[in-house]
Order: C-alpha cells, then sequence, then structure tokens
C-alpha cells in the first residue's frame, strides 16, 4: 500500500530533460533516456511528483509564460501514455533581481504542496541539478536535498569542493531512485 504522504520534487530543466539555455521550444525538450523508468519506479514506491522551476528567462524578456506552459504541455503530454503524472508544476517566472514568492532557494511552493496535498516534508525529497535546488529542499526542511549530476548538477559539485556537505549527490534520476529505495 502506498503512503501517498511523500513527495519527490524535481527541477525541471537539467534534471528532466537535457539542459537547454532558456527552453521555449517545445520541439527542443529532449528527456533524459532514465527519467521515465525513475520516476515510473518513484511512483511505485509511493512518492507524489512534483516539478518545482525556477523560469527567469520569462521575467528577462527572452520568452513568454505561454512558451513555458507549452514546453510543460509537452513534457506532460510525453510523460501520461507511461502513466507518469505529475501533482502539480510549481514555477517561478522572475528574474533574479526581481522580488519573488517561490523561486528557488525559497521553501514556498514545498510548503505550499505540503499544505494543499497533506505532504509530510520531512519524508520527502528535492532533486535538482544547481545549489539553489538542493537549498530549497534544505530551506523545507526536506528529508534530503539530492544532487544530480546531470544539466549544471557536476559544475555545482565540483563548486561544493570535497568537504562535508548535507547533500546526497547521484550521478542521473535512476540512482536517485536507488538512493531513496536504500532509505526507503
Amino acid at each position: 500500500m502506498t503512503d501517498l504522504k511523500k513527495a519527490v520534487f524535481l527541477d525541471r530543466d537539467g534534471t528532466l530533460n537535457i539542459e537547454k539555455s532558456y527552453l521555449c521550444d517545445p520541439d527542443h525538450l529532449t528527456l533524459f533516456p532514465e527519467v521515465v523508468p525513475a520516476l515510473t519506479q518513484l511512483m511505485q514506491l509511493g512518492y507524489r511528483l512534483f516539478i518545482v522551476t525556477n523560469q527567469s528567462g520569462i521575467g528577462r524578456g527572452y520568452y513568454t509564460l505561454e512558451d513555458m506552459h507549452r514546453v510543460n504541455a509537452r513534457l506532460i503530454e510525453t510523460l501520461q501514455p507511461e502513466g507518469i503524472e505529475f501533482d502539480r508544476i510549481y514555477f517561478a517566472p522572475e528574474s533574479p533581481e526581481e522580488p519573488s514568492y517561490g523561486r528557488k532557494p525559497s521553501p514556498n511552493f514545498l510548503k505550499d504542496a505540503s499544505r494543499e496535498f497533506g505532504l509530510q516534508l520531512d519524508q520527502s525529497f528535492m532533486v535538482g541539478d544547481k545549489l539553489s535546488d538542493l537549498e530549497c529542499g534544505k530551506n523545507a526542511g526536506v528529508r534530503a536535498s539530492i544532487l544530480i549530476r546531470t544539466g549544471y548538477g557536476a559544475e555545482t559539485e565540483a563548486k561544493l569542493g570535497s568537504g562535508k556537505h548535507p547533500w546526497w549527490i547521484a550521478d542521473d534520476l535512476l540512482n536517485v531512485v536507488e538512493m531513496i529505495r536504500a532509505k526507503h
């Protein structure tokens, strides 16, 4: 029996799909090959799935809100036939210079999801390829923030250095599933 009170919050660009500078055309969306089996396994383990994404290209005027929604729609259309569904996609359209309610590392979207969906953040995970993703999860009180080496992840890992830090580090989403399953 699944719990459904726990979630995996996922960054979009560089985590689910190949990082492309300011992705705004759904025809340029390319998922990493391990996304479908990894997300399927997370759902089988009883985790609800959410996307939490900073989309500063909107605030910078590089693309429109509608462009982002079209990319997200393509992502959903691609994954739904595989039985994969996201409970919600949270996005922050502001540029880094603008005030923002939800721009990561803000924990607000995770806290909103916790209230709206009855989630236990201390049983949930945040996965992303940037320090702001990791800090978002930490700020929200998730069980663990996981740095994925795809996208900007390897570069982020190099900046973190070899010292002690609170983040889990995974090669890809299947590795994330292995780590979560080991702690399940």
